[in-house]
């Protein structure tokens, strides 16, 4: 069992804590930090970056105060499936285009694979530019990995929507690109 010390007076003025925080980081931490990690680490399956992102989900709770009180270990717990949750799909989108890009690495690419590459690249982009503005900027955004968070505030949206409005513009990219160009890898 591991035991962390958190001093969050450090991070604050004590007066400040007091009035944000009435049950205390130090105790919620100790009280919830163990089943935190394991609920996310069930789904992500990698127990060290389990443990980061449950402090940083400490962290977000520190920062809410209407997280506070006697809801905090339903938010706690909702906010760590999400956490865990948006790092598979960050862990997703890096996966493919280490892919995409594995090519780099392993030996010069032929003529033949760049051709293809500035192809798809080509077809991509058309695509994108075929899509109306928000499914364009959504898919953009996303493929950049940023949060659902930042998305919805660089688009000036509902974060509670960000998800369906990122499933919709890649539905609607993936019927764009085969009208265009039927279902060629």
């Amino acid at each position: 069992m591991r035991s962390w010390d958190v001093n969050a007076r450090s991070m604050t003025e004590p007066s400040e804590m007091e009035t944000t925080n009435p049950e205390g980081l130090d105790a919620i931490f100790r009280a919830h930090y163990e089943r935190i990690t394991r609920v996310i680490g069930r789904v992500i399956h990698d127990q060290a970056r389990a443990e980061e992102l449950a402090v940083e989900v400490f962290l977000k709770w520190w920062r809410n105060p209407q997280a506070h009180g006697e809801q905090a270990e339903g938010w706690l717990y909702r906010t760590s499936v999400r956490e865990a949750l948006d790092e598979l799909r960050r862990q997703t989108r890096r996966s493919r285009f280490e892919r995409l890009f594995s090519f780099v690495r392993e030996s010069p690419p032929t003529p033949e694979h760049l051709y293809a590459v500035n192809a798809e690249q080509h077809r991509v982009r058309t695509v994108l530019g075929a899509l109306n503005r928000r499914h364009a900027e959504l898919l953009l955004l996303w493929s950049h990995g940023l949060s659902y968070q930042e998305i919805a505030i660089s688009l000036a949206v509902n974060s509670n929507y960000v998800g369906s409005l990122v499933s919709r513009a890649q539905e609607a990219f993936r019927k764009e690109y085969l009208k265009r160009y039927g279902n060629q890898s």
